[in-house]
């Protein structure tokens, strides 16, 4: 894995009060910062084959410019994935309310399952690598039972909405 700057290839101003365009830079540096060690909680949004809507909480983090995020091989929001990756996480950042926008794929090679492994566990999460999948004493119980599967997102279009000064709302797209 790179440490690379994903930045947005165009964006958009919301606001429909004068506020200036919100930089992509501070929702993402509340994500590096706040991820895994705060209390956050992330919502993916995924669509089952009949075309409903599905949301469900999952335990992300944001590592190397990608959200990650786990889910047990049987749940609703996995096989959603397996059979369209298309999906939006949403979550309340400081400062921001944040929704994301991509495609969601498996991540099975071990360099990536290490470092993920060793980024949840500076957030509390005991778990580990067990072939491709993660295990550990305990997860939340959306993700279903172990082993769990890791997700990357790649980002296709953020939205932002500042809570806080500087106010504003915006839209970035990215090439992915």
């Amino acid at each position: 894995m790179t440490d690379t700057v994903n930045e947005p290839t165009s964006t958009g101003n919301l606001d429909r009060y004068g506020s200036a365009e919100l930089p992509w830079s501070r929702a993402r540096d509340v994500l590096v910062a706040d991820t895994p060690t705060a209390d956050l909680t992330f919502f993916v949004a995924t669509t089952r084959p009949d075309g409903r809507p599905h949301s469900a909480g999952v335990g992300a983090v944001w590592v190397d410019d990608a959200l990650y995020f786990t889910s047990g091989p049987g749940t609703r929001k996995a096989r959603n994935l397996a059979a369209n990756p298309a999906c939006s996480v949403s979550v309340r950042l400081r400062g921001v309310d944040l929704v994301l926008e991509g495609d969601a794929h498996r991540v099975t090679d071990a360099t990536t399952l290490d470092r993920l492994v060793a980024v949840y566990r500076t957030g509390g999460w005991p778990a580990e690598v067990d072939g491709d999948a993660l295990t550990a004493p305990y997860s939340a119980p959306s993700a279903g039972p172990a082993p769990w599967h890791l997700y990357r997102l790649t980002l296709r279009r953020a939205v932002g909405v500042a809570t806080a000064e500087p106010h504003g709302a915006t839209r970035w797209d990215f090439t992915g």
